[in-house]
């Protein structure tokens, strides 16, 4: 079943085409990535799709609905979040707070706001569970800019997670951290979304990264789709391979390099 579909959606900055009448489709509660070289248009289709940027032309459908024109918060309380590359986090408040926040947000609770969380018994369970689902439940009294890299990412996911959204946009969870990190943060994110049936994108470099965690690939270049699909399909793609993996060889090119060398 598609959940989101954008149709001839286009992006221009100049002479550049961000999006070049772009026709994306995300299926129900699957873990889709959008790969591309820098420059490609993949921030700027997500920008477009959560409201960030209103398109030069096209249409964008949640659930058979029309959001073009919606503006972010309405995105949202219709079940679009995201996360972002530079985390986008309270640092003067602790993790708890941070969370907490994004529940009263999405329960419309703004004139709570001001007061503590913790004589809001639902929203302190909810806070507490979304922080157990993303091993962050210890650091709750923690503040937010006291927070290693890899933990602000979590943090940063689970602030968008905590929407209750149906589809959950994620750029770059894993850039800046170490190897050992990128595991267990996508190891940490995948579980969550599949367990609660979100639907998720992500926007990620890492091709290992990618190819672990995707059940489908979408990679676009200068504003359009180049590829999309399994990992098998599209690691064995050449025009992929040539742009972010470096071309393969076939066997006789690689005899005859190696009867060069």
């Amino acid at each position: 079943m598609i959940l989101l579909e954008t149709v001839d959606l286009s992006k221009q900055f100049g002479d550049v085409h961000a999006c070049d009448h772009v026709n994306f489709t995300v299926n129900q509660g699957e873990f889709l990535s959008l790969v591309g070289s820098n420059g490609a248009g993949k921030t700027s289709l997500v920008n477009l799709i959560s409201g960030h940027l209103k398109p030069d032309s096209g249409r964008i459908m949640f659930e058979g609905r029309d959001v073009t024109s919606a503006k972010v918060y309405e995105r949202i309380r219709a079940g679009i979040a995201r996360s972002f590359q530079i985390v986008n986090l309270f640092d003067a408040l602790s993790v708890f707070d941070n969370v907490a926040l994004s529940i009263f947000s999405r329960e419309r609770k703004v004139a709570k706001i001001a007061a503590i969380a913790d004589n809001d018994r639902d929203v302190r369970r909810e806070a507490l569970d979304v922080l157990s689902q993303f091993g962050l439940a210890g650091m709750s009294g923690v503040l937010a800019g006291g927070l290693a890299q890899g933990e602000r990412k979590l943090l940063d996911v689970a602030v968008a997670y905590a929407l209750r959204p149906k589809l959950l946009f994620l750029d770059e969870p894993t850039s800046g951290v170490s190897t050992r990190d990128k595991t267990q943060i996508m190891d940490t994110v995948s579980s969550v979304v599949r367990a609660g049936a979100v639907t998720a994108v992500v926007i990620e470099h890492d091709m290992d990264v990618v190819f672990r965690y995707s059940d489908r690939i979408v990679m676009m270049h200068e504003g359009k789709f180049l590829a999309d699909g399994t990992p098998e399909e599209i690691k064995a793609n050449r025009d992929v391979a040539s742009i972010l993996l470096g071309a393969p060889l076939s066997a006789g090119e690689g005899q005859a390099r190696a009867a060069r060398d």
